[in-house]
């Protein structure tokens, strides 16, 4: 634990969803969460479930995406709701997080 595994076998993609109360009280866990799924080459995020989100889960989110980024790991949202979507946009964070554009209803 704690060390990078260099010389063994890289997972492959990882799906990782998001609760539906993504607020302060929840990062420690997803903080876990995606700090694991940083071992793999490929991470999927699900934010579809996500009805409410704090600014804390955005920081978090911002954190892990530069991280993925330094690892060289590509991360794709397989869904995004509408509350996470317009809670990123409000603090300017859309882009950041690579969220996928908003689709019209």
């Amino acid at each position: 634990m704690g060390s990078k595994n260099k010389g063994g076998a890289v997972k492959g993609e990882v799906r990782l969803g998001m609760p539906a109360d993504f607020r302060i009280a929840e990062v420690t866990g997803m903080q876990q969460q995606l700090r694991e799924a940083l071992e793999g080459s490929s991470i999927v995020l699900d934010g579809g479930a996500v009805d409410r989100v704090d600014t804390a889960a955005l920081q978090l989110l911002v954190v892990f995406q530069h991280e993925a980024r330094k690892r060289n790991s590509q991360v794709t949202w397989a869904a995004v709701s509408e509350p996470l979507q317009d809670a990123a946009s409000q603090l300017s964070l859309a882009q950041t997080l690579a969220l996928p554009a908003k689709q019209p209803a």
